[in-house]
């Protein structure tokens, strides 16, 4: 891609370019907390459950497994919710394609929500 087509806010390189992402970050994870009802009912779910992955898995490679699609889970919101402001950015009116777009993001947060279930479900019934 030549200088001409990339973003104008890029430019940063090195360490520098390290920080800013990281409050950019920070500021993503902010915005989500404060407009994102299903983020904070996540955030929150993943609050509770990791904790209880500690007191109930046996071995720290189920513990991580469990962890880990809890996160994968916020991953995946976080994603959804990008994708639901990209869309309404563009247009609010109602499309096919935004609507194509909005469901299958929640299709995916469906998928990670029953990973947890499938996870965690196999590993203390097991």
């Amino acid at each position: 891609m030549s200088a001409a087509q990339e973003s104008p806010h890029k430019g940063k390189t090195g360490l520098k370019r390290v920080w800013n992402a990281f409050f950019y970050s920070v500021a993503g994870l902010k915005s989500a907390w404060k407009h994102e009802d299903a983020f904070r009912q996540e955030s929150i779910l993943a609050v509770l459950l990791m904790p209880l992955a500690f007191l109930l898995a046996d071995a720290a490679l189920e513990r991580a497994l469990m962890i880990a699609v809890v996160l994968l889970v916020l991953i995946v919101e976080l994603v959804n919710s990008a994708i639901e402001a990209t869309v309404d950015r563009i247009s609010l009116e109602n499309h096919d394609l935004a609507k194509r777009a909005k469901d299958i993001g929640s299709a995916a947060v469906l998928i990670a929500l029953l990973n947890v279930v499938v996870v965690w479900g196999l590993i203390l019934l097991a």
